[in-house]
């Protein structure tokens, strides 16, 4: 099972990051968290890396009904989104997003299928209108 749902996108980090947040909002996640790992990793250890950021996105209602499943599995939510730059060319940035299908195989709940499927068409719809709507 592929650990996430990606796309590359040839643009700068700061649209990607924009375009990101407008395609998981559009698809109904909200961003609950925001973790700028280039700039803690530069802060608290003194290294640097690439730009480098996570978003914690929720959907309520897939949220609810998986949390409703397990009560556990609120340590497997949100679905974090990945925004990084590609070290190896310029100007191209990889957006990954946590895929869904994980949280059954994690948890061998079968209940969390339908809500996982249900997450993966939504990730899935915002990864894919992201490659769509390339510069």
């Amino acid at each position: 099972m592929k650990l996430a749902l990606s796309t590359t996108l040839h643009t700068t980090f700061a649209d990607a990051v924009e375009r990101t947040r407008k395609a998981l909002a559009e698809q109904g996640f909200g961003v609950l968290t925001e973790i700028d790992m280039k700039a803690t990793l530069k802060a608290k250890l003194g290294e640097e890396m690439e730009d480098y950021l996570i978003l914690g996105a929720c959907n309520p209602p897939l949220a609810h009904r998986a949390v409703n499943v397990d009560r556990q599995i609120g340590l497997l939510l949100p679905c974090n989104v990945v925004v990084r730059a590609d070290t190896v060319t310029e100007n191209t940035i990889i957006i990954d997003a946590m895929n869904p299908a994980l949280m059954v195989d994690v948890t061998n709940e079968p209940g969390l299928k339908d809500v996982a499927d249900d997450a993966t068409i939504k990730l899935r719809a915002a990864i894919d209108s992201l490659a769509a709507h390339q510069a």
